[in-house]
């Protein structure tokens, strides 16, 4: 069941509808705003909506490279599994 959340980020307040427990939204909104702080920190007065967008392709960015590198893990979890049934084919006597 989805819960209401009070949540704060980049100074704006927010509510929003998680199924996710209280610490998990907690814990998205605390990286959320250390990412935002970090990029307005690097950036001197800077607009809050261009950090929101820095945000989002920094973040998008992440989350690219983790599908590339989970697509990369698959693939050689799948060629070790199919070399792992030749091997045991190979070892069973033929009938």
């Amino acid at each position: 069941m989805k819960k209401r959340f009070d949540i704060e980020i980049l100074g704006q307040k927010v509510s929003v509808l998680s199924e996710r427990g209280d610490e998990y939204v907690k814990g998205v909104v605390g990286y959320i705003n250390e990412r935002a702080k970090q990029i307005g920190d690097a950036s001197r007065e800077i607009p809050k909506l261009s950090v929101a967008i820095l945000l989002a392709l920094n973040m998008a960015d992440e989350l690219f490279l983790l599908k590339k590198e989970r697509a990369s893990a698959e693939k050689e979890l799948e060629e070790k599994f199919n070399e792992l049934i030749l091997y045991i084919e190979d070892q069973v006597p033929k009938v």
